[in-house]
């Protein structure tokens, strides 16, 4: 096989592998278990451009830009730098696309949910 006929198969995967990556663009709502028992509402305002991802969450601490944002199939992740009493601290969130639905994993980097499970929950399309 010459390189240029490799560069040509290269090139049809990657355009073929962007075609199979979920269609996450738009507004997403969603609940989330908090503290004692109480549920957090959010919004996610997502774009998806081929495997990348940017966008923001909004939620009872305002609204937050998306960084290290992936789009891989129907596998999304993106981290959430937020800064509290002077303290950043990273949230990581995973989520796997169904549908209109997408099914997240959040962990907190270091803390108390730094080793667990973390968070799920599931953010759903809005209509708007």
């Amino acid at each position: 096989m010459t390189l240029k006929a490799l560069r040509l198969l290269l090139a049809g995967t990657l355009a073929t592998v962007a075609l199979w990556a979920a269609d996450v663009t738009g507004k997403w709502t969603y609940e989330m278990p908090g503290r004692d028992g109480n549920t957090m509402t959010g919004t996610m305002n997502l774009k998806a451009d081929g495997s990348k991802l940017t966008g923001t969450i909004s939620g009872p601490r305002g609204e937050t830009e998306i960084s290290d944002g992936k789009i891989d199939g129907d596998n999304v992740s993106f981290n959430v730098v937020r800064e509290f009493n002077g303290n950043k601290m990273t949230l990581n969130y995973k989520g796997k696309v169904e549908g209109d639905t997408i099914h997240f994993t959040m962990k907190m980097e270091g803390g108390r949910m730094g080793n667990g499970a973390g968070r799920e929950f599931d953010a759903k399309r809005s209509a708007t």
